[in-house]
């Protein structure tokens, strides 16, 4: 359904995040592939994936990537990776439908070195009349795409996981539906503590 708003706006904001990426890069919820084309100096990029269907459609996409790319089929919640393995994670479009997104982001933090950096592209809840129907929609919206969250205050989450969040900024989406046009986007960095 995104794939018009992908070849263009959507696909340049994840190219302005992703393209500079260097060391070892784990993408959480690789989904069908739509980051992995915008990796360019990335020493290599693990695409991780829990949906058995979505993670038969990655292989594909890797071969084409200008990047290394390994596919693994396995939950956020509990990711298959050592302490400390990787430079940098990417969350693209994905914290709005785990079940669990302190847990995932936990994980994340554990696998990512120290000072390791978490690149966020994701819909948020909006401010306003829109949050107020987006908590009313939330429930239906749910069952209708995959348990994606209307509501989630992702920027919110993502500091109380222990990342230091000055450098994620609210955003409009461009191309999504009202819904989902509001955004956080940007570069939360693990703190020590």
């Amino acid at each position: 359904m995104a794939r018009g708003s992908e070849e263009r706006e959507l696909g340049a904001r994840r190219h302005e995040l992703l393209g500079g990426l260097t060391g070892d890069v784990l993408e959480i919820g690789a989904g069908t592939g739509a980051s992995l084309p915008h990796y360019e100096h990335a020493a290599r990029v693990v695409a991780l994936e829990p949906d058995a269907s979505m993670a038969k459609r990655l292989p594909a996409k890797a071969a084409a990537a200008r990047v290394p790319v390994e596919v693994v089929e396995a939950a956020a919640e509990a990711m298959p990776f050592p302490d400390e393995s990787f430079d940098v994670v990417v969350s693209a479009f994905m914290l709005c439908s785990v079940v669990d997104p302190p847990a995932v982001l936990a994980e994340a933090r554990r696998v990512l070195k120290p000072g390791g950096r978490l690149v966020l592209l994701e819909h948020v809840l909006a401010e306003g009349r829109m949050a107020r129907w987006q908590e009313r929609l939330t429930p239906l919206h749910r069952k209708l795409a995959g348990n994606c969250h209307l509501n989630r205050d992702t920027r919110a989450t993502v500091a109380a996981a222990g990342f230091d969040t000055a450098g994620v900024e609210r955003t409009r989406l461009p191309g999504l539906t009202p819904l989902t046009c509001d955004g956080v986007q940007g570069v939360a960095i693990k703190t020590s503590s």
